[in-house]
């Protein structure tokens, strides 16, 4: 099976899904030239293994140099949920020293944050002004992205509820604001399902005609609401 790749952010971390084979060749290049563009805007790279069939010297190779170029601009790329053959692989070559693994996608990306607050990076001096907003549409999840930054928040955006709870879990926001377009998950509403993870982080899910009405009166409301929640707003 041939290489395929499928990647989506969470947050600062760029997750990268491996199916089929990392060989020489096109596999490789595949694999090279997606990571390459990739680690100068997102240098933080979870690969998710457990759709990986086989990989030879020269995949482990490209990987090794893909894990260098990241750590050279301040980032790191972890593998996570490798199948026991491909572990098998890293530990007979003494790779798995080169590389940072865990058993889940979740865990790999909560320790992408937690070494990223261990440095001290920017992004972590902003961790306690973090708001994280879940909602599938993309053009309602820019301007909530706009509109915090605006007064100095840093925005963490999720799709659904699933990439939250990591994010959530990953990140300890200060508050939470989830869209109308946000489905139940595990036949909980979304409001219950993150308040399981921390019930001390603020909840502020807008109604169904939040996206409807004026745009400054929205955000206007919007903030004044995070206001009485995170005193830096």
């Amino acid at each position: 099976m041939r290489l395929k790749l499928t990647s989506r952010a969470l947050g600062d971390v760029l997750v990268v899904q491996c199916a089929g084979r990392i060989v020489a060749g096109s596999e490789t290049e595949t694999l090279q030239q997606r990571l390459k563009q990739a680690i100068p805007e997102t240098p933080d790279i979870v690969l998710s293994l457990d759709q990986l069939e086989f990989i030879d010297s020269s995949g482990l190779g490209a990987l090794v140099r893909l894990a260098c170029n990241a750590r050279a601009v301040g980032g790191d790329i972890k593998l996570c949920a490798l199948p026991a053959p491909i572990l098998k692989v890293l530990r007979i070559t003494n790779l798995h020293r080169v590389f940072e693994t865990h058993d889940s996608e979740s865990d790999a990306v909560a320790a992408s944050y937690q070494r990223n607050s261990h440095a001290g990076t920017a992004a972590a001096a902003r961790s306690a002004k973090t708001v994280l907003c879940v909602e599938e549409s993309p053009d309602l999840l820019a301007y909530l992205s706009e509109v915090l930054r605006g007064v100095g928040l840093c925005p963490l955006t999720g799709r659904n509820l699933p990439d939250a709870i990591v994010l959530c879990k990953a990140t300890k926001p200060a508050a939470v604001i989830i869209g109308p377009g946000v489905p139940t998950c595990s036949g909980k509403p979304a409001r219950e399902r993150l308040a399981e993870i921390n019930p001390a982080i603020p909840i502020l899910a807008l109604d169904e005609g939040f996206s409807s009405i004026d745009a400054g009166e929205a955000g206007m409301h919007l903030l004044e609401k995070l206001r009485g929640v995170i005193s830096e707003a």
